[in-house]
């Protein structure tokens, strides 16, 4: 057995935990995000101040001003969606934004704190400082691309909310993060894989790929609020509804990058994500007989659970589309948008035991 495996073998159990804890911490982070984005809170905190933006506002005073300068800097969202909100009102879409930005002041915490004991104790390897360096630099980046995000929200009079393409990154930039960090945790426990099946290991990658890929599309769903344009299923529920609003993309003033006002783009964007749904669970029942005729039922049991979750995904997808009706539905929005980060680790376990050797 080569030095490298035996070195993945010695990783202490406190430090497994750890690994383990962090990437709780940011699928929470990941749902949090998504119920802030779906409450329309975003906006609420028009600063990024890192050290003074710890504390809430704790007096009246400091939530009055708090409001005025949402007022001022997210106007049009304001004036669109929130003109006779009231100040206990603006409370609560500033809590989420304020959880979301103090949960990732917690992530930063749990990581520093005990990255620097296990450290000094030298129970890190340098296979694990390289990939924890990883992460650290893939965690500033989604932090930065945050507030992007928020500030492309904020001081236009021509945009309601954030930049559904600047949604998308954050969230691709935060799924890249869970699921590099589970990797490390499951490259903590052992080298070698279960079999070394180059051919499957190659089209699980794919997949994994093809998946993220739906996922974008999902953000994009939420981030142009899509799901409002044709909140039916299947398609031809009211299908001429939505090939009407596909066609009429030809002559809107609206494009790509002027969505907001285009119902022919988040028609297409709608579309898209049912078509690519559809396709994808044709590539797993493929992908699932393959994986079973290997005969190793870690990876039956694996592939059938990652199966499983995918039909429940997509049940989750047609609710949450079909109570689209004046509002997207938080709940369930919320709940879409969590299990896509689970089928991504239950995919990476599979790939996982078909690794090569380290």
């Amino acid at each position: 057995m080569s030095q490298v495996v035996e070195g993945l073998k010695k990783i202490r159990r406190p430090v497994q935990i750890w690994l383990l804890i962090g990437c709780l911490m940011v699928f929470v982070q990941v749902v949090i995000g998504g119920v802030t984005r779906l409450t329309d809170s975003g906006l609420s905190i028009t600063e990024w101040a890192v050290i003074q933006g710890t504390l809430p506002p704790m007096n009246l005073d400091a939530w009055t001003e708090a409001f005025d300068l949402y007022k001022v800097h997210a106007k049009k969202q304001f004036e669109s969606l929130h003109a006779d909100m009231t100040l206990s009102e603006f409370k609560v879409i500033f809590f989420w934004e304020y959880f979301h930005r103090l949960w990732a002041r917690l992530m930063g915490f749990v990581f520093l704190f005990p990255f620097l004991a296990f450290w000094f104790m030298g129970w890190l390897p340098k296979w694990l400082m390289k990939r924890l360096g990883i992460v650290i630099l893939i965690a500033v980046i989604v932090a930065l691309f945050g507030w992007i995000m928020v500030a492309s929200g904020l001081n236009d009079d021509n945009r309601t909310w954030v930049s559904a393409y600047k949604l998308v990154t954050h969230l691709g930039l935060a799924t890249l993060l869970f699921g590099y960090l589970f990797w490390t945790w499951l490259r903590s426990f052992q080298g070698a894989g279960i079999t070394n099946h180059a051919v499957l290991r190659n089209r699980s990658w794919w997949l994994l790929g093809f998946l993220s890929f739906q996922i974008v599309l999902g953000g994009l769903m939420a981030g142009m609020r899509a799901g409002l344009i044709h909140p039916h299923w299947p398609l031809f529920v009211n299908g001429g509804n939505l090939w009407n609003a596909m066609m009429s993309l030809s002559s809107e003033e609206g494009s790509l990058i002027n969505y907001e006002g285009s119902v022919g783009v988040k028609a297409w964007v709608q579309v898209f994500h049912r078509l690519t749904a559809y396709f994808l669970a044709g590539l797993v029942i493929w992908w699932l007989l393959q994986v079973k005729k290997l005969g190793l039922q870690i990876l039956v049991r694996g592939s059938i659970m990652f199966s499983i979750l995918l039909v429940i995904q997509v049940f989750l997808g047609i609710i949450t589309v079909v109570m689209c009706k004046g509002g997207i539905p938080v709940l369930w929005g919320a709940m879409h948008q969590g299990l896509a980060l689970i089928l991504i680790s239950s995919l990476l376990y599979v790939i996982f035991q078909l690794r090569k050797d380290y």
